[in-house]
């Protein structure tokens, strides 16, 4: 089924935005920046993937849910997507660990957990 793969990586990327959206982490917290550390990260990794194409280490292979599209020899479209998710999942695992940490370190009771509502007190 083509397009299955693609498919999979978008809906993942959906779930880890509503993530974001819902505490948010990343890109829902200072967008600008976000959209600078997803440029340079995916643009990192695309440089890598090119570098280990040329050199031989990487290649596609066969996939019936592959989508077949090719951005350059070796590098199917899928890559881009992928990447994109993989930036974003490791930065909003990052954000929220670290808002984690931070709510833990604040001494707040600890079976409430960050992003709970608060008590109001009078």
């Amino acid at each position: 089924m083509p397009g299955l793969y693609l498919a999979a990586i978008c809906l993942s990327t959906v779930c880890m935005l509503l993530i974001d959206r819902r505490w948010q982490l990343y890109l829902f917290a200072d967008w600008r920046r976000a959209l600078g550390v997803q440029a340079v990260g995916v643009g990192m990794f695309l440089a890598w993937d090119l570098l280990c194409i040329q050199l031989g280490i990487f290649m596609r292979g066969p996939g019936p849910w592959q989508v077949g599209w090719q951005l350059a020899p070796e590098l199917p479209v899928e890559e881009v997507f992928f990447l994109w998710f993989l930036c974003h999942f490791t930065m909003v695992l990052f954000a929220g660990i670290e808002r984690v940490l931070a709510w833990r370190a604040g001494g707040r009771d600890a079976t409430r957990g960050p992003g709970a509502p608060q008590e109001v007190t009078a």
